[in-house]
């Protein structure tokens, strides 16, 4: 069935009257780490936890139970073998540790979500539509609507602020609390206008291998990752950590901007540190001695930043259960640090919001078990027209405090650049 790129457009645009919707998109095809890209339309069940709170529907009625996210959504997929699509927050973290969350939350979304689609589509590079289930809408008779929204700044961490808690960090590092850890911290906008033209906007500021649309309930998720969490195929399981930035401001200069960081001490450093961490986390569900690292520091490159990226994987036995692998791995150890629980830790306490969506990660399980998430970050989350985007970066014993508050802001140009634009309309 072949469509338009328009069609999506006008498609996501009508159904999200017609309840949750998520997009998984694909938008760098020539990208080596790229996937297929995914429409999940009309729910036909679901499942969401907040906290110990769990609410699952069949369509029909909505059931409420308490206890372990983890293992009513291990329930939930073993119930329906079915394509599943949703996210997983960042504190799930306190489902698989002795850990909490009790910062400020800055969007009333849940910890987990998930959901069974009605339609599901496929959609290749060239905007062509392939029907995986379910029964597919016509074309929309009316085109989309010209793009009218608006982001203004209403708060964020001075730099100061910011530069404090690096120091202090940098101290723990100093007294050996822990080797590396992310430390972000939340911008925060008003937003008016659809937030399906945020999203547009985003990712014509630059396009990434992992983004995604989301609208559950009032919450919407805009997301340009860069950066895969975990993927499994039969009895592989991969993860590709990203650790090391460099700004990319003038492309005439690509080639050295791409040396100096792939000769970086530091920015080596942070990397290998997460891929220890990971193999770690891999090896807690592979085959022994199956866990191997096929590519260090590879070097990727997107719009305004050039990025070191590793892949680590493993072999699992067939009969290993994907939640447990997901469960066993997550959060993403890109973006806690090292040692993973001490980090944690350190982040609630120098963090002065609940990171909830942020960090967590966005995708698909299939009927077989095949999985892919991406990791949720460089992502706008809305709800009504209030709008975060949290940005952060690694912290190690060498990082230069003005430095790291510099990248956070190179990491956030995927927002602010629209905001500048238009106010340039203006």
């Amino acid at each position: 069935m072949k469509k338009s790129k328009q069609y999506i457009s006008q498609l996501i645009r009508q159904s999200r009257a017609d309840g949750d919707l998520i997009l998984l998109e694909s938008q760098m095809p020539e990208h080596p780490a790229s996937t297929k890209s995914y429409l999940a339309l009309k729910p036909k069940a679901w499942i969401k936890a907040w906290q110990q709170k769990i609410e699952i529907s069949d369509g029909n009625s909505i059931r409420q139970y308490e206890g372990n996210a983890w293992d009513f959504l291990s329930r939930f997929r073993n119930e329906h073998h079915e394509w599943l699509f949703g996210y997983l927050g960042y504190d799930l973290k306190n489902h698989s540790e002795d850990l909490y969350s009790k910062n400020r939350e800055l969007v009333n979304a849940p910890d987990l979500y998930f959901m069974i689609p009605e339609v599901l589509l496929e959609i290749d590079s060239e905007g062509d539509v392939k029907l995986v289930k379910g029964k597919a809408p016509g074309m929309f008779e009316k085109d989309s609507p010209a793009l009218e929204f608006s982001i203004k700044p209403v708060n964020q961490i001075s730099e100061a602020d910011y530069i404090q808690k690096v120091e202090q960090a940098k101290q723990d590092i100093y007294e050996g609390e822990y080797y590396e850890i992310n430390l972000s911290h939340p911008l925060e906008f008003t937003l008016e206008g659809d937030s399906w033209d945020l999203y547009e906007a985003m990712k014509s500021v630059g396009p990434v291998p992992f983004g995604g649309y989301a609208c559950v309930g009032n919450i919407a998720i805009c997301c340009s990752s860069p950066e895969r969490f975990l993927a499994r195929s039969e009895n592989q399981v991969w993860s590709q950590p990203i650790k090391g930035t460099a700004s990319r401001q003038n492309k005439s200069e690509t080639i050295l901007d791409i040396e100096k960081l792939r000769e970086s001490e530091k920015e080596r450093a942070e990397n290998l540190m997460i891929v220890d961490l990971v193999r770690n986390d891999l090896s807690r569900v592979a085959v022994k001695r199956s866990v191997k690292v096929s590519n260090l520091f590879e070097i990727q490159s997107f719009e305004t930043v050039h990025q070191m990226v590793s892949t680590v994987e493993c072999t699992v036995s067939e009969s290993t259960d994907s939640i447990e692998i997901i469960r066993a791995c997550f959060p993403m150890g890109s973006m806690t640090g090292a040692p993973k629980i001490s980090t944690m830790k350190a982040i609630e306490k120098y963090e002065n919001y609940k990171r909830g969506i942020y960090s967590g990660a966005l995708g698909y399980i299939k009927p077989n078990g095949d999985f892919d998430f991406n990791v949720i970050i460089r992502t706008a989350i809305s709800e009504g027209n209030k709008l975060v985007y949290p940005v952060g970066g690694a912290i190690t014993s060498d990082s230069d405090p003005v430095a790291e508050w510099e990248e956070t802001m190179v990491k956030a140009k995927a927002i602010t650049n629209i905001f500048e634009n238009l106010q340039q309309a203006e």
